[in-house]
């Protein structure tokens, strides 16, 4: 039985992956750590290095490594064994593996892509960027944003964030791992609490007063709102203290518009063609 220690990211599990393939090393023969048995049962004990006396290559494909990458991102722990075995799958006998969706591994890491795309798109939406400061010498600005991802998808997030905010320095901080942009390349860094992250800045009025004009309490949907932003996001978003109150006054709108009176009804504007169809209409009725 081989142990491999929780990888802290694709790279790692691409490397501890090759190596073992290369020996052929099955699936069965292979014991993939979670965090806690890396710290724990197995004191920290490091991949037992296989050789083979002719190491065989293996060709993947791109949609593979694709996946791979993605589902790497899962909080679960057990999408190392998985995506192993489905390795092994491919380059063992079953090429067309990926594309038999009712096998149950193949479910699974599709399962697996599906909540880290939707996690994905929630930080897309949901980081928001407070400033910290200015750089005097580039004229550059400075802001920092704390988030909570369901799953470690920092490092897949990088090229969104770099390529949407590439005019300023920014810090995202998460509790698994912060990332930095300083004009020129991505950085990382350990994870941090939120105390680390600041509370606001001046713009943050200027947002929540926009939020705030735009809000349209005549079509809101409480429900449907609340699917798209979780309640879970809030605390990290300024103009959730707004959402409450903008809710109640759309709730007294609608009871006050239920209320009232009919409006009374408009007279028909003085137009000839309009006035002739209405005698038709009255003609033939």
């Amino acid at each position: 039985m081989h142990s491999i220690p929780a990888p802290a990211h694709f790279s790692q599990w691409r490397s501890a992956a090759r190596s073992l393939l290369q020996s052929e090393v099955h699936p069965q023969d292979t014991l993939w750590q979670c965090d806690e048995q890396a710290d724990s049962l197995f004191g920290g004990s490091q991949l037992v290095q296989v050789k083979s006396k002719k190491p065989k290559e293996h060709k993947v494909s791109a949609a593979f490594m694709d996946i791979a990458k993605t589902a790497a991102c899962h909080r679960s722990g057990d999408q190392w064994a998985l995506l192993y075995s489905i390795l092994w799958r491919l380059t063992h006998g079953e090429p067309h593996l990926l594309q038999i969706a009712s096998d149950d591994e193949v479910h699974r890491v599709q399962s697996m892509i599906k909540q880290i795309r939707r996690d994905c798109h929630k930080m897309h939406a949901f980081v928001r960027f407070r400033k910290v400061g200015e750089d005097t010498d580039s004229g550059r600005e400075q802001f920092v944003s704390w988030f909570e991802p369901d799953h470690k998808i920092v490092r897949l997030n990088a090229s969104f964030f770099k390529k949407r905010f590439a005019n300023m320095d920014w810090s995202i901080l998460t509790p698994d791992e912060c990332m930095h942009w300083d004009g020129v390349k991505v950085r990382y860094s350990a994870g941090v609490t939120k105390d680390e992250a600041p509370d606001g800045d001046a713009l943050e009025e200027l947002w929540k007063s926009y939020y705030k004009s735009i809000f349209n309490v005549a079509r809101v949907k409480v429900k449907a709102m609340q699917s798209e932003m979780p309640k879970k996001y809030w605390k990290n978003l300024p103009e959730a203290e707004l959402i409450e109150g903008l809710i109640a006054s759309s709730r007294d709108a609608t009871a006050q518009m239920l209320e009232n009176p009919n409006s009374p009804e408009k007279p028909m504007p003085k137009n000839a063609y309009l006035k002739k169809l209405h005698q038709l209409d009255e003609k033939n009725s």
